[in-house]
């Protein structure tokens, strides 16, 4: 171990930092939020640096470094561009032996501020001694997508049960036991909500030994495919889950990010083949939850989107397990999006409807007179098989049977392609479609032929995205 890492109390201890450009901003900020009395040394400051100093928040000591302040400091930062000055802080710093940090300079440090993931009062300190920064960062965007933000709230819950705890509990085993089982219990899931009563009543009632048997269902929407478009939130419920049941067009990118050892379980339709019927699935949550696990529901697009989300969680609501929906991007605005295709658009487009094919079939499932207004969109899930039906009824109440349209295939996954055409041809366009697909129906889909075509070598993607006009 190349240095000792360790956390320092500056609350109202002075810290002196030499500098007044934007890097002593920084560090001074830093220190602020650490309660520290920031003392500086500078000819000139940045406005921020001011306005401190004029609030009484920064103690300006004078314009040059003075080396007989450092008998009244507890930690030096010297924060300039000035190579010689920065020599000269360290130097003086190690004659006074004081802790002296020179940035971007290690061979001048005594100490070293880390990358901080900051889920107070849970700090995760991460450094590379100087060595790679760049590193570290990325390491550090990585980890902050790992914590939940409410991670520090479990860590606040647990500081004010601890006493209570150590009367009731005599041994250390006992007590650690206890602890491992709350944090890995519906506790975590509550408190990380922001549930706070709610998780101290979990709390309380496992010391007391009556803690409910049944766990939690998770109703997650995982996105139309790329994993880029996972939420925080869903990747934290899915590698927290115990039991995964999933859809069975969730991206195989996305299934490797669960955790490994969850058991997971498909229970997917495809093409209106129902591998598991909905009642079937419902009661696969409702019995896993009552057995105590962490259930997660993994559904593609977003859970309340023509996901049936709203039918399981009234199934597991009513059995009293607690159910909680974590939304995801639904197919329509990830399938736009990387079609370069906007919903809506002032010259073309003032709102948008989303509709589901599979209600197609029944004459009084839908409005089609209310679809076939014009200068809206339509986007249609699932509604390969009714195409020829969908554009007979628009047109027949009076929409365009020239009106732009665009059959998205394999929304946002690497082999998504995008055929193009008009309304009349949404029929030939479907039949070339892979499945899933979804229908964009209105002017909109012009702005794709003029975005699309020039940049598609460009998108950051790497898609393969074909463009068929068949006009």
């Amino acid at each position: 171990m190349q240095t000792f890492p360790l956390f320092a109390d500056l609350a109202e201890r002075p810290v002196l930092v030499i500098g007044g450009g934007t890097v002593a901003e920084r560090k001074a900020h830093a220190l602020l939020e650490a309660g520290a009395r920031v003392h500086l040394a500078a000819p000139e400051l940045t406005p921020q640096l001011k306005l401190w100093t004029e609030q009484g928040k920064v103690l300006l000591r004078g314009q040059q470094f003075d080396s007989r302040w450092l008998d009244e400091v507890f930690l030096v930062v010297a924060a300039t561009d000035d190579a010689a000055v920065n020599q000269t802080v360290s130097d003086a710093a190690e004659a006074a032996r004081k802790l002296v940090n020179v940035v971007d300079n290690p061979q001048l440090c005594s100490y070293i501020v880390p990358s901080v993931i900051d889920r107070s009062p849970v700090q995760i300190a991460i450094s590379s001694n100087g060595t790679a920064p760049v590193l570290i960062r990325q390491l550090r965007q990585q980890l902050e997508t790992l914590i939940p933000q409410q991670f520090g709230n479990m860590a606040r819950i647990a500081g004010r049960w601890r006493g209570k705890v150590k009367q009731q509990l005599d041994s250390l085993t006992e007590r650690r036991r206890f602890w491992e089982t709350l944090f890995s219990s519906r506790f975590a899931s509550a408190a990380q909500s922001g549930d706070t009563a709610g998780a101290e009543a979990l709390l309380q009632a496992q010391l007391a030994g009556g803690v409910p048997q049944h766990g939690e269902v998770t109703l997650v929407g995982a996105g139309p495919g790329d994993p880029g478009l996972l939420t925080l939130n869903a990747l934290q419920a899915i590698q927290q889950a115990d039991i995964v049941f999933h859809d069975a067009l969730i991206s195989d990118e996305i299934m490797t990010l669960i955790r490994r050892d969850a058991e997971r379980v498909p229970v997917g339709k495809r093409g209106g083949h129902h591998s598991v019927p909905q009642e079937q699935i419902n009661e696969l949550l409702i019995s896993h939850a009552k057995k105590g696990q962490r259930v997660v529901r993994l559904k593609g697009g977003d859970p309340f989107i023509f996901g049936r989300g709203g039918e399981e969680m009234q199934a597991i609501t009513a059995h009293g397990i607690p159910c909680r929906v974590i939304p995801g991007i639904t197919a329509a605005l990830g399938a736009s999006a990387y079609a370069g295709i906007p919903l809506t658009h002032r010259d073309h487009s003032q709102s948008v409807l989303f509709v589901t094919g599979h209600t197609c079939r029944d004459e009084n499932a839908i409005d089609w007179d209310t679809l076939a207004r014009p200068r809206q969109t339509i986007v249609v899930y699932m509604g390969t098989v009714n195409a020829a039906r969908i554009t007979r009824e628009l047109t027949q109440r009076g929409r365009d049977a020239a009106t732009p349209v665009a059959v998205v295939s394999h929304a946002t996954r690497p082999t998504q392609k995008v055929h193009a055409g008009t309304l009349a041809d949404l029929d030939a366009l479907a039949n070339q479609a892979a499945a899933p697909a979804l229908f964009i129906i209105g002017e909109v889909a012009t702005v794709q032929h003029e975005s699309l075509l020039s940049n598609v070598e460009n998108m950051d993607s790497g898609m393969n995205t074909a463009i068929a006009n068949t006009i």
